[in-house]
């Protein structure tokens, strides 16, 4: 009893007292989208039929998006900006991922075009997935260019990791090597959380420099 009634006590003084009730109300919205991510998308498409406009339509957009349904995530994005791709660069970006999620090069391509040279485009994944596309559609030239700027140090692991194999597969074992190399010495100055988060990926990386 000692022990735990004063814990017991924290805690309800940090429910009653820190959290007000639109604290509580976020949290318990938060809690039922996860266990019913539905919800959520049925909520937001009552309100885009309460009222359309460009904002709800993006947030059922994100909704679809978050919930890894590319497709409904595109029209959705597309409905919202109506062909004017110089509306909001945040949806032109997330419809280069979900293009690309649905293996349709020619609009990956093709949306990248549109902000390729908007600040925050150089070195993004945006591009990468841009470079991705380019050597789908056998743009090699174009498509190393561009793959090659996700290559930037103590980040951009996965991307890194698939660069390296991109070469690799292109007769540049050298090249692929060094960008192995680069991360797994950078994996040995990582934080423990960073050790968790990227563990896969360098196990990656090992398994595939060692077979070089």
């Amino acid at each position: 009893m000692i022990i735990f009634l004063p814990v017991l006590g924290s805690l309800i003084y940090v429910v009653t007292q820190v959290f007000n009730k639109t604290n509580l109300d976020v949290v318990q919205d938060e809690i039922v989208q996860m266990i019913n991510p539905s919800k959520k998308i049925n909520d937001l498409q009552k309100q885009l039929d309460f009222a359309d406009t460009f904002q709800n339509h993006v947030n059922l957009a994100d909704a679809f998006f978050e919930a890894g349904d590319y497709n409904n995530a595109i029209a959705t994005y597309e409905k919202a900006i109506k062909d004017d791709y110089s509306k909001d660069d945040g949806v032109v970006k997330k419809l280069i991922v979900s293009y690309s999620k649905t293996g349709d090069h020619d609009k990956t391509v093709f949306c990248a075009e549109k902000i390729v040279g908007k600040p925050g485009f150089k070195g993004s994944k945006s591009q990468f997935l841009y470079g991705l596309a380019l050597e789908e559609l056998e743009r090699s030239e174009e498509a190393e260019e561009n793959l090659k700027a996700i290559d930037q140090r103590y980040s951009n692991y996965r991307e890194r990791y698939i660069l390296a194999q991109y070469f690799i597969d292109k007769g540049k074992s050298k090249d692929g090597k060094e960008i192995l190399l680069e991360i797994i010495s950078e994996s040995q100055h990582m934080s423990k959380p960073n050790r968790i988060k990227y563990k896969d990926v360098v196990n990656d990386v090992k398994k595939l420099e060692s077979s070089l």
